[in-house]
């Protein structure tokens, strides 16, 4: 008798404290398939020319995506990174640094991962690059943004052609004003 009291005991106490961790388990299990669908969705959602960038002999493409609490930050980051993209596509560098951290257990990973991106293209001009497409989803509590860039070249470029005109205007002022000079030069000379 004294052995089925305890086994009811410790069945009653196993009981009690498997019950709080099956609950906790199932929100967890339930919070990793709610982000499983969060994710899915996003890339369900994005548009085609987030997967294959159009093909043009008039223009250089990149897209960027990115996620925000705010419509405007989702909508700047999106377009740097696809800044970026068209800056190494017309010839810029971009400096990048990373660090991952993975973890994992047989029951579990964690990642801790940072990445520092700086695109920086003096040589590059991306006059005249121009939001081909836009797209906005909402994700849960925030935006998600996917942009499409393009970057019209040679005639395609009006801003960039204009951009030219206007400087080799100014070229040939200051060239004119030489000319004149030398010419004076030449003439005056004995």
């Amino acid at each position: 008798m004294k052995n089925l009291l305890v086994l009811a005991s410790v069945s009653v106490l196993a009981a009690c404290s498997s019950t709080p961790s099956e609950r906790y388990e199932k929100r967890a299990y339930e919070d990793q398939q709610r982000q499983e669908k969060i994710t899915e969705r996003a890339v369900d959602q994005a548009p085609k020319w987030m997967m294959q960038l159009p093909e043009s002999k008039n223009a250089v493409f990149a897209n960027g995506s990115s996620v925000s609490r705010d419509m405007s930050m989702a909508d700047w980051k999106a377009k740097m990174i696809a800044m970026g993209k068209i800056c190494v596509a017309a010839g810029g560098q971009v400096s990048q640094q990373g660090k991952i951290f993975i973890q994992d257990s047989d029951s579990h990973s964690t990642e801790v991962s940072e990445m520092a991106v700086k695109t920086f293209c003096p040589a590059v001009d991306v006059t005249g690059v121009e939001i081909r497409e836009i797209k906005r989803v909402a994700e849960g509590n925030r935006f998600r943004t996917y942009m499409l860039l393009a970057l019209p070249t040679g005639d395609a470029n009006q801003l960039q052609k204009r951009k030219d005109a206007l400087a080799q205007a100014q070229r040939a002022r200051v060239r004119s004003v030489e000319a004149f000079r030398e010419i004076d030069q030449a003439v005056t000379k004995p």
